[in-house]
């Protein structure tokens, strides 16, 4: 067996982005939202699915969890430790989580640096491989109007990294740009509000946290008017996660896609008219060692099907399988483009 050397100038890396339709079934805006009726008590979380929850191709979609750094909102695990409940722990995971520091700031910009509390909206894993697509995330929530909830994809030329990787803030607009409407009194930008923006959309790990003051704010302040509880009764615990569950309900549009980007290495084989024009097979030698057909002594015929890749010990590590044979002899040279994908 002989083989030929590539040269480095032969490999080609390339990346490609690949995106999909976050939702089961491929559908790229969810319209109807549906939740298990056991799954309205617990104090941690909701979950959302796409049909009803014992369907048979029900499936969870993402999950709404409130947290609060004081704990209120959610009664206390045991009454021996009051400070203790579900929406301090959710408040203090997500935190950790973002900014990697457990003492850390959630910020949600001017007028709302150091927020008390937020409203986790984690993309359920499976509805996504590599990350969120940012720009196509809209989201509408809907009480007595409609909010309609981007992020600022298109509004920003830095991108903003936090220990889990990029941040967007989610503003008012669609398609990743803002509103194009009258500035809000105390705003800073179009598509914020004096309470900051209206969240984070973090595309690495498939979250969106929400910002309760702004969407508790009046209608002319940006918000929808959404009265938070921060009682520490039992009944407590789901009231917050329903509040927003009934506002994406009533909005009837969330809108996302996923992102994955695939690398390739292309390997460009050259086959030159000299080389690979006889072959090995034993089958065309007869018992006294001679080519069964003479004709191949001075006008050898190989058909190429295969082409393997070694590393410098002889060892092989892929194997190429071509479409169809192909014909070489000294007449003929090869060029064959090789592409792995990973």
């Amino acid at each position: 067996m002989s083989f030929t050397p590539i040269a480095s100038s032969d490999f080609v890396v390339s990346s490609d982005s690949v995106t999909a339709p976050a939702w089961s079934t491929n559908a790229q805006t969810l319209t109807s939202f549906f939740t298990a009726s056991a799954n309205l008590t617990s104090s941690y979380y909701l979950d959302v699915y796409n049909t009803t929850y014992n369907a048979s191709n029900a499936a969870v979609q993402f999950s709404i969890a409130y947290g609060h750094i004081y704990g209120y909102g959610s009664a206390p695990l045991n009454t021996l430790v009051p400070q203790n409940t579900p929406s301090r722990i959710t408040f203090g995971q997500y935190r950790n989580l973002i900014y990697g520091d457990s003492t850390a700031n959630v910020n949600f910009g001017s007028g709302n640096t150091s927020s008390i509390d937020l409203i986790a909206i984690p993309v359920d894993r499976n509805r996504y491989k590599g990350n969120l697509f940012p720009g196509t995330f809209n989201l509408v929530l809907s009480s007595s109007y409609a909010l309609q909830l981007t992020n600022n994809y298109n509004d920003v030329s830095t991108v903003t990294y936090l220990d889990c990787g990029r941040a967007y803030d989610i503003i008012s607009g669609s398609n990743g740009t803002a509103v194009n409407s009258p500035l809000l009194s105390g705003a800073p930008a179009k598509g914020y509000t004096n309470s900051g923006s209206y969240g984070l959309f973090l595309p690495d790990i498939g979250l969106i946290i929400l910002n309760p003051k702004a969407l508790s704010a009046t209608a002319a302040n940006g918000g929808l008017g959404i009265n938070f509880t921060s009682s520490i009764a039992a009944s407590a615990g789901w009231y917050n996660n329903d509040l927003i569950y009934q506002k994406i309900n009533s909005g009837s549009s969330f809108t996302l896609n996923s992102e994955e980007t695939i690398s390739s290495d292309y390997v460009f084989v050259r086959v030159k008219n000299a080389e690979y024009n006889y072959t090995s097979n034993p089958s065309m030698i007869d018992v006294s060692g001679s080519l069964i057909y003479p004709n191949f002594v001075n006008s050898p015929q190989t058909y190429m099907t295969t082409v393997g890749l070694y590393n410098t010990n002889n060892e092989l590590l892929a194997v190429a399988k071509m479409s169809k044979p192909l014909v070489k002899d000294f007449t003929k040279e090869a060029l064959v483009r090789v592409k792995l994908d990973w």
